[in-house]
């Protein structure tokens, strides 16, 4: 069962909704405005220094914490439908993964639809990861992850990196990612009534603005179309409760098909990025633990 802390979800998004449905005629900035109080349901985790980098002229935040590796680095890729978030709205969420794994945190803060469409978001990935790169940061002391928009993008970078012939990371960790762009997982109507934020009007309306009019077919913004054969390991986490839950389970059965070492868990009644709420629900906390453990041998940390 879902701890009471975890409902302080379901009531953010029930506001996003209410707030969204109230005022059609939102601005985009607005909506960013709006969506930008997911920060508000983390709790600060405490010593982590936060430092503000221009990479590859990518607008980026480093997250420190006290004692981490320095030489091994989160590649982390906010959500929002490629059209809201940033750097500042997911800055808890990523500081709490880095100082649970022991190493810094690199927070992009790429351009966003409609001003930018794709594959703009991928090929920006792709440079601040080359960037990385020339830093002297190891590609197998690096670990991708992001959740939502960003778990398409810390997927997609890898491919994209793959096309422009740069050594791959040493791991992909997406949280509720969204990856179909056509929408035509079951899951989209089979948890309409439980996933308290995502519905399908919302999903075509964040894929028109992000797609610009490019095919939602290409498999550098949906990796169900993806060849995956080479791809490294992967460790996929989704609630049970939403909508885009077959995006993530589509992905790692054909991960798994390609020869990937995938893993896709489920965690029961959870909400889009449950992880958000780290620091003060348990769920959150245990994810994030989670995550560590898994990514830590694989960075050469354990």
């Amino acid at each position: 069962m879902a701890s009471p802390q975890s409902d302080a979800l379901n009531r953010l998004y029930d506001h996003f909704l209410a707030e969204i449905g109230a005022r059609p005629e939102m601005s985009i900035e607005e909506l960013r405005d709006l969506l930008d109080e997911c920060a508000h349901v983390a709790r600060e985790p405490g010593g982590v220094d936060y430092l503000e980098v221009d990479a590859a002229g990518t607008p980026c935040l480093w997250a420190v914490p006290k004692g981490a590796a320095t030489d091994r680095v989160l590649f982390c890729t906010h959500g929002g439908g490629c059209v809201t978030g940033s750097r500042f709205s997911h800055r808890k969420l990523y500081a709490h993964l880095a100082k649970a794994v022991g190493c810094r945190a690199l927070i992009l803060d790429y351009r966003r639809a409609p001003e930018h469409t794709h594959p703009a978001q991928v090929n920006e990935c792709v440079a601040v990861y080359r960037w990385l790169l020339a830093q002297g940061i190891k590609p197998e002391h690096v670990a991708t992850t992001g959740d939502s928009a960003g778990g398409q993008l810390c997927t997609t970078v890898v491919l994209g990196a793959r096309d422009a012939g740069l050594p791959l990371p040493a791991a992909v960790m997406p949280l509720s990612p969204w990856y179909d762009m056509e929408a035509t997982g079951e899951s989209i109507e089979r948890n309409a009534a439980v996933d308290r934020l995502i519905k399908r009007p919302l999903i075509e309306n964040m894929a028109g603005l992000f797609l610009g009019g490019h095919s939602p077919k290409d498999p550098l913004c949906n990796p169900l179309y993806a060849d995956l054969a080479g791809f490294p390991p992967i460790y996929l986490q989704v609630g049970g409760y939403e909508a885009l839950l077959d995006d993530s389970t589509r992905f790692a059965a054909r991960a798994q098909a390609a020869g990937v070492n995938a893993t896709c868990e489920v965690w029961p009644e959870m909400q889009h990025v449950f992880q958000f709420m780290a620091g003060n629900a348990p769920e959150a906390d245990q994810a994030i633990a989670k995550l560590a453990a898994w990514v830590q041998p694989k960075l050469g940390l354990a």
